[in-house]
């Protein structure tokens, strides 16, 4: 956490008063991932691997595209706890992917690729996508549909279930094949009720 914060001194990722719950409000919430991992792809927070009949990670490499990485949340967290996974931080904004290439190289993260470009400009294809804090569902399905390959998983970070935004979602994931399998729910670690949830998408 320190790398991040010596990072966010110089490029504002998060704001001052975020600073002090970095651990809560950002790296928690990055892997809560975990619960996804642990109902479709039987992996434990802290293995090194994947391993099930469509996807393993050991040997081949599962590709994780996060679009939108920001600060580099979720995709710093998750490349530093799979260490197997081959993660990919992508972010249009110059600075932040900067700032994340910064932390990588301090971290040594091995297993973490940035790139600054524009979800749309990409055409390789990725087993596993996330998104977290980016844009509402629908939107951020037309840039995440395109590059999930058959019967991968799109995982998008929302605050709350909301119907209207898988009602409004329901028109691109027609488009792509895709459906919501499961929404799975989970709090923040904080003094307030702070619920989040994560929309599994299959593709």
């Amino acid at each position: 956490m320190q790398a991040f914060l010596r990072q966010n001194a110089t490029v504002n990722l998060i704001s001052q008063n975020d600073e002090k719950l970095l651990w809560e409000k950002h790296v928690f919430d990055s892997l809560s991932i975990e619960k996804f991992f642990e109902k479709y792809l039987h992996l434990s927070l802290g293995e090194g691997n994947i391993s099930t009949r469509s996807m393993s990670v050991r040997n081949s490499g599962v590709k994780l595209l996060d679009i939108g990485t920001g600060g580099g949340f979720p995709a710093v967290p998750i490349a530093l706890t799979y260490p197997d996974l081959k993660v990919t931080a992508l972010d249009s904004i110059r600075k932040k992917i900067n700032a994340i290439e910064n932390i990588k190289q301090e971290l040594n993260i091995q297993n973490l690729t940035t790139i600054c470009n524009r979800a749309e400009n990409l055409a390789e294809k990725f087993d596993i996508i996330t998104s977290r804090a980016v844009a509402s569902l629908d939107k951020i399905c037309t840039y995440a549909l395109p590059l999930l390959k058959k019967d991968g998983y799109f995982i998008a970070y929302k605050s709350r279930k909301t119907p209207e935004e898988i009602a409004d979602a329901e028109k691109i994931l027609k488009k792509y094949h895709a459906k919501i399998i499961d929404i799975i729910e989970y709090k923040l670690p904080l003094e307030e009720n702070f619920t989040r949830n994560l929309i599994i998408i299959k593709g």
